[in-house]
C-alpha cells in the first residue's frame, strides 16, 4: 500500500478544482481531519480549471451570462461552511488585478484590460481566470500534497467498499489505485432518446438536417445550409449561442444605426424558427445597480421557515406550501427596492407597507389590494403569473402576427432591464438567489411528494428560475431585435410543437398561439440534453449504473413514479449510492448530473452561494474519511478495461457494501 492517502477526482472543470481548493483550505487549518502525505490525481481531457464548457478553444463570439463582478472562484465572509474562508478576487477583480500587474502571471490582452464589472465576459475570459485559480490553488497546496494531472478520459471505477478503488482511463494500460474517487463530471453528453433517433432517421431518409441536444460550442453546424428553414425547439441560453453562431459566426455583421442595431447578413445564415414552452426569450439581464436601500435577504423564506415547512405534517407540496413563501420573498425584494429607490412612484410610507405586507399572504386578494393602493402604475407593480407565461390566453393568424407582437415585446423587456427606473427588477432578481440558497436543506429533506418534486419543482419551478434569472445580456436580445428585423430569426410561440410529414418529407412545426404552420428542412433541439445516467456519452457513470454500482434517482409515490435520470447520491454527504440504496464509502459525486441538483452556474460574491457549501462538505467528508477507515482489503486482479469491452462490469467482482 503506498504511504500516501490518494484521491482521484474525475472531472477537472470549476466543480472538481473548486473542490480542490476546499481540500487545501481544510488541510492547511484543520489537521484534526487528516494529516498525512496525500496524492491527488485530477483527470479531465480538457484543461484543468477551465474544463470543457469554459475552455480556451471555442468560439470567441460566446460569452457568460454573468457579470464580470458577479462571478467568483473564492469564498468569503457570507459563505456558512465549517471549513475556513479563504478570500479572493472575483472575475472583474481579477480582470483588474492583471491589467494593473498585481498578478503577473498572466498575459493581459484587450479584453481583460477594458473589462468592467458589469460587462459580460467572453467565455475564453472567464476561461483564463479558471486557469489561473487552478493555478493558485495548486500554489496554496500544502507541502505534504502532491498533485497529478491526466489529459485524459475515465472509463471504469472498480473496487468494491473495503477495497481500494481502481480508476480505468482511456489511454492507459494500468488504473490508478485510490483511496476514494469523486466524480465532478460537469455537463455530459447523452446518447440519443428513442425520439431524437426518430427525428434522426426521418432527417436521414430524407435528406434533411437533425441536430440533437448538445453542447452549442461542439454542435457541427456544418449540415444546416444558407437559406434553410430550421426549427429550433428552445429559446434560453443555448438558443443564444446557435443564434450567434449561425449568423455572426457565418460573417454576418451587427451594426448601429439612429434607430437602433441593424444586422448586415452574408448570406449564408439559414432562417431560424425559434418556439418553447414561454415561447418568449429569457428575461435579460439587469446591468444598473440598486437606486435604494440594501436588501435584507432572505426576508421571509429563510432558514426559520425551512423549518417550519419541514414540521409540517404529511407531505409537502411545492406549489401549495413552499412556492407562496418564494413569491413572497421575491415581493419583498421588488417592492422593498420600489419604495427605497423611487419613492415618487409609490404613494404609502414604505414602513407601512412593510408592516402590512409582512401580515399577508403575498398571493391573497388582500395582498393585491394593498399594492393596488400603493403603486398606482400597473407597469410597476409585480405580477409572477404574467412573468410566467407571458403568451397565454393570446392567439394569431399568423406567425407574421406574432412576430411583431414579440417583436415590441423584447423591445419592453431590453428597455425596462437597461433602465434603472425599473431597478425593483433587480431587487426582485436578488431575493430569488436568496431563496435558491435555500432550497438544498428542502431537497435534501425527501419531503415533497414525488409527483410535486418531478412537475412543480424540476419542471415549473427549475424553467421559472432560469426564465427570470438566468437570461442572456441586453445586447444579445438587440441583436436578436435585429436579426427578427431582418428575417433570420423568426417566432413560432409557446407549447411549440413539431411532428414528420412522411408525405412531404419535411419537418412541420407549430404552436398553441397560431393557426400557422412552418414546414422545414431542417431542426435544431437548442437545449442541453437531460439528465440520463443510464445512457449518458459518459462511459464511466454508464457503466457505473448498468453494473448497479450506482442508481438513477426514482420518485415514486402511490402510482406515480418518475425516473430523473440523476445520479443517486446521499444527500448529507455526496456519496454514491448503489441500486439497493447503499452508500460506497469510496465513491462521491457532485455536480448537475447528481440528485443534489447543483445548478450550473457561478457563485456570486457575498451569497453564501450553496457551492461553496457543498464542496466544503465534500471535502472535509473526504479528509476525514481518509483519518478514519480501516487499512483497505487486496485489490482483486482484474484485466485491462479497454481489453473488455462490453463485457466488463460482467467480469469486475463485486462485493456489497
Amino acid at each position: 500500500m503506498p504511504s500516501s492517502a490518494v484521491i482521484v477526482i474525475v472531472g477537472a472543470g470549476p466543480n472538481g478544482t473548486g473542490l480542490l481548493e476546499r481540500i487545501s483550505a481544510n488541510l492547511s487549518a484543520a489537521e484534526e481531519l487528516y494529516s498525512g502525505p496525500l496524492e491527488i490525481h485530477l483527470v479531465d481531457p480538457f484543461p484543468p480549471g477551465p474544463g470543457r464548457v469554459w475552455r480556451h478553444a471555442q468560439s470567441p463570439l460566446l460569452r457568460m451570462n454573468s457579470m464580470a463582478e458577479d462571478v467568483t472562484m473564492f469564498t468569503d465572509e457570507s459563505v456558512r461552511c465549517q471549513g475556513p474562508v479563504r478570500p479572493g478576487p472575483s472575475l472583474a477583480e481579477w480582470a483588474a488585478d492583471v491589467g494593473t500587474g498585481k498578478i503577473a502571471d498572466v498575459e493581459p490582452d484587450p479584453e481583460l484590460m477594458s473589462l468592467r464589472g458589469n460587462d459580460f465576459p467572453s467565455r475564453q475570459a472567464q476561461g483564463k481566470y479558471l486557469d489561473w485559480f487552478f493555478r493558485h490553488t495548486i500554489r496554496g497546496l500544502p507541502d505534504s500534497v502532491t498533485v497529478h494531472v491526466h489529459a485524459n478520459t475515465a472509463t471504469a471505477i472498480t473496487g468494491s467498499c473495503d477495497q481500494l478503488q481502481q480508476v480505468w482511463l482511456a489511454d492507459r494500460a494500468a488504473p490508478l489505485t485510490a483511496d476514494a474517487v469523486v466524480l465532478a463530471l460537469g455537463h455530459l453528453d447523452a446518447q440519443p432518446d428513442a425520439e431524437q433517433r426518430r427525428l434522426a432517421a426521418f432527417a436521414a431518409e430524407h435528406g434533411l438536417s437533425y441536430l440533437p441536444p448538445e453542447y452549442s460550442a461542439d454542435a457541427d453546424l456544418s449540415e444546416i445550409g444558407a437559406g434553410e428553414a430550421v426549427v429550433m425547439r428552445g429559446f434560453g441560453q443555448a438558443f443564444i449561442d446557435l443564434m450567434v453562431l449561425l449568423t455572426e459566426g457565418r460573417g454576418g455583421r451587427f451594426e448601429a444605426t439612429p434607430d437602433g442595431l441593424r444586422y448586415l447578413p452574408s448570406g449564408r445564415e439559414p432562417v431560424l424558427y425559434v418556439g418553447s414552452r414561454r415561447g418568449v426569450p429569457h428575461h435579460a439581464k439587469t446591468t444598473y445597480r440598486l437606486q435604494g436601500a440594501a436588501p435584507d435577504l432572505p426576508r421571509f423564506f429563510d432558514a426559520d421557515a425551512v423549518d417550519r415547512l419541514l414540521a409540517q405534517p404529511g407531505r409537502l407540496e411545492f406549489r401549495r406550501d413552499v412556492w407562496p413563501v418564494i413569491a413572497k420573498e421575491i415581493g419583498w425584494g421588488y417592492y422593498r427596492e420600489l419604495f427605497t429607490g423611487h419613492p415618487d412612484k409609490v404613494t404609502m410610507d414604505w414602513d407601512e407597507f412593510a408592516g402590512n405586507f409582512a401580515e399577508l399572504e403575498f398571493l391573497g386578494q388582500r395582498m393585491r389590494d394593498l399594492v393596488a393602493r400603493a403603486v398606482p402604475a400597473s407597469a410597476d407593480r409585480l405580477d409572477l403569473a404574467t412573468l410566467d407565461r407571458p403568451l397565454r390566453g393570446m392567439s394569431f393568424d399568423r406567425l407574421s402576427d406574432l412576430g411583431g407582437y414579440l417583436r415590441d415585446y423584447i423591445e419592453q423587456d431590453l428597455a425596462r432591464r437597461s433602465d434603472p427606473a425599473f431597478s425593483a427588477d433587480l431587487g426582485a432578481f436578488l431575493a430569488l438567489l436568496s431563496v435558491y440558497g435555500q432550497l438544498p436543506r428542502l431537497l435534501a429533506s425527501g419531503r415533497l411528494s414525488a409527483r410535486s418534486q418531478v412537475e412543480e419543482f424540476d419542471g415549473w419551478w427549475a424553467g421559472f428560475f432560469g426564465f427570470y434569472a438566468s437570461g442572456p445580456p441586453g445586447d444579445r436580445l438587440a441583436q436578436l431585435l435585429a436579426l427578427a428585423q431582418a428575417g433570420i430569426v423568426r417566432f413560432l410561440g409557446p407549447d411549440m410543437w413539431v411532428r414528420t410529414d412522411a408525405g412531404r418529407g419535411r419537418f412541420v412545426a407549430g404552436s398553441a398561439v397560431v393557426a400557422e404552420e412552418l414546414v422545414a428542412t431542417g431542426m435544431i433541439e437548442a437545449r442541453l440534453p437531460r439528465a440520463n445516467a443510464r445512457g449518458s456519452a459518459d462511459e464511466l457513470l454508464r457503466r457505473l449504473v448498468l453494473a448497479g454500482d450506482g442508481a438513477e434517482e426514482v420518485l415514486a409515490e402511490g402510482a406515480f413514479g418518475h425516473n430523473t435520470g440523476l445520479l443517486l447520491v446521499r444527500g448529507e454527504d455526496g456519496r454514491v449510492l448503489d441500486r439497493d440504496g447503499r452508500a460506497h464509502p469510496r465513491r462521491f459525486a457532485l455536480g448537475a448530473h447528481t440528485s443534489g441538483r447543483s445548478v450550473a452556474a457561478f457563485a456570486r460574491p457575498r451569497s453564501n452561494a450553496p457551492s461553496f457549501r457543498r464542496n466544503d462538505k465534500v471535502a472535509r467528508e473526504l479528509l476525514r474519511f481518509l483519518a478514519s477507515t480501516p487499512e483497505p482489503a487486496g485489490l482483486v486482479p482484474i484485466p485491462r478495461a479497454a481489453e473488455l469491452g462490453s463485457r466488463f462490469d460482467d467480469l469486475v467482482p463485486r462485493r456489497h457494501c
